[in-house]
């Protein structure tokens, strides 16, 4: 045997000692070793860029946006970071749909590392409020499917929807300007709504082709990722790359789903006229389309299909240790006991669903795995309450009147750090959850790198959005 080969042997045999050495991470590793693929280490781990933090999300309207706020809520109470939230006269949104200013940021949550509540996008603030190196990112619909979504969804508040005969699509669509005022109270969700939250002119002319392909460039130039919730598990993978974050980081549970009767199906001929009537959005979305999928392209097919494979199976483990080894239902408001789990019914024609976590397993949990369960699937509103009560407590604690002998020294930010959920998986669950968790591997394995109320409204993920 040559000596490159025995050199080889060696290195083979160290690099499967080092994979056994690391437990669960072996077979996913190997996996990824014959794909080709980027290694999936949880952090930390030697030469992996440390996990960015400092990161701007646009939540943008029935997109599947509640639920990616979620997971960066979730994100931000496991590193210690601070979630730049509104002031309570703008209520659990940056006063939209005014634009965006610093001046909306409650000051017990600056300086922010994380930014990602509903607003319409001012790219100066953002950029005055938000570190130099923030990566900023948002989510994009199909036009159709969205706009069905939103003439659902704000059909009581938007009056543009609301003088349709009959709460018709067919009809508004018939015949847009017959019911829409471009300067009326709440017009943003009856066309171009993406475009709107975007920070740009919602009723500008579809001949004016020159806007179009300017505001597109504008956006590709701010904004690293543009996620499409058509393709939610795959634009997460993106996301996770680009963040370095660990597959833990990007698990979630569908959030602010309709029930299936509170869709309607669009008949032949409706998508063209949804296009049609919201030609900027569907500008916006044929184009980051396209990107998405060159960006997936790049990362290598089967290596985005095997990494979205492994999102799901931790997904679905994480769910059944929280439900007590089953697959949650999915409850009307009125069916869950526990209010803060209660999503926000926009209508009596819309019925929002939501979790309840059974009692006797949510007992058997130590507190801070029961409370990454409940912040899994808790609304935005309640969720955005609980942040913002951790963080003026913590900011109280900070700024306090400190005794002369006292002012030299520094006090610590306090915040309750949620676990991981692969921590959940191997020491918090039931016992037959946690033998399920040793057969099928930790989720650390893919360490990675999840309702409105008051007139604000929110998203569900993949196939749930709203």
């Amino acid at each position: 045997m040559s000596q490159k080969k025995i050199f080889l042997f060696f290195v083979a045999i160290s690099t499967v000692s080092l994979l056994l050495h690391h437990g669960g991470h072996l077979s996913w590793t190997m996996e990824a070793f014959h794909l080709g693929c980027p290694t999936l280490r949880s952090h930390p781990a030697p030469g992996l860029k440390p996990k960015h933090t400092n990161v701007a999300f646009l939540k943008t309207h029935k997109t599947a946006s509640t639920t990616m706020q979620n997971l960066m809520f979730r994100f931000a109470e496991r590193n210690n970071l601070t979630v730049a939230l509104p002031v309570q006269a703008c209520g659990h949104q940056f006063c939209y749909p005014r634009s965006f200013s610093s001046h909306f940021v409650h000051p017990h949550t600056l300086p922010p590392n994380i930014l990602t509540s509903h607003m319409r996008f001012n790219k100066a603030e953002v950029q005055r409020l938000m570190p130099n190196d923030t990566v900023y990112i948002t989510i994009l619909r199909e036009p159709s499917s969205m706009f069905e979504s939103l003439f659902s969804y704000y059909n009581q508040y938007c009056q543009s929807f609301k003088r349709v005969p009959n709460g018709s699509l067919e009809a508004f669509l018939e015949e847009p300007w017959r019911y829409y005022r471009p300067d009326e109270k709440d017009s943003m969700y009856a066309r171009n709504t993406l475009t709107f939250d975007l920070g740009g002119d919602k009723d500008r002319p579809a001949t004016d082709v020159a806007y179009a392909r300017a505001f597109v460039a504008e956006v590709e130039r701010t904004f690293s990722l543009v996620m499409i919730a058509e393709y939610f598990d795959e634009s997460l993978v993106l996301l996770r790359h680009r963040l370095s974050w660990d597959l833990d980081d990007v698990l979630y549970f569908k959030l602010n789903m309709r029930t299936q009767s509170s869709k309607r199906s669009l008949t032949p001929g409706l998508p063209a006229k949804i296009r049609a009537w919201n030609s900027l959005d569907a500008h916006l979305f044929d184009h980051f389309n396209a990107s998405l999928w060159r960006q997936l392209s790049a990362l290598g097919p089967a290596c985005v299909t095997r990494e979205v494979r492994l999102l799901r199976e931790a997904q679905e483990r994480l769910m059944r240790s929280c439900f007590g080894g089953r697959m949650p239902l999915l409850r009307s408001a009125a069916q869950i006991k526990n209010k803060d789990l209660r999503p926000w019914q926009p209508s009596g024609k819309v019925d929002i669903v939501g979790y309840d976590l059974p009692v006797n397993v949510s007992r058997g949990f130590s507190s801070l795995a029961q409370d990454l369960c409940l912040k899994l699937i808790m609304p935005e509103v309640q969720y955005t309450r609980v942040l913002l009560r951790s963080e003026s407590i913590r900011y109280r604690l900070g700024h306090q009147v400190r005794s002369p002998q006292q002012s030299h020294t520094i006090q610590q930010p306090i915040r309750t750090v949620l676990p991981r959920a692969s921590q959940i998986l191997r020491s918090q669950a039931p016992p037959a959850v946690a033998a399920l968790a040793s057969r099928t591997g930790s989720i650390s394995t893919i360490r990675p790198a999840a309702g409105p109320q008051g007139r604000n409204r929110k998203s569900g993920a993949r196939s749930s959005q709203t």
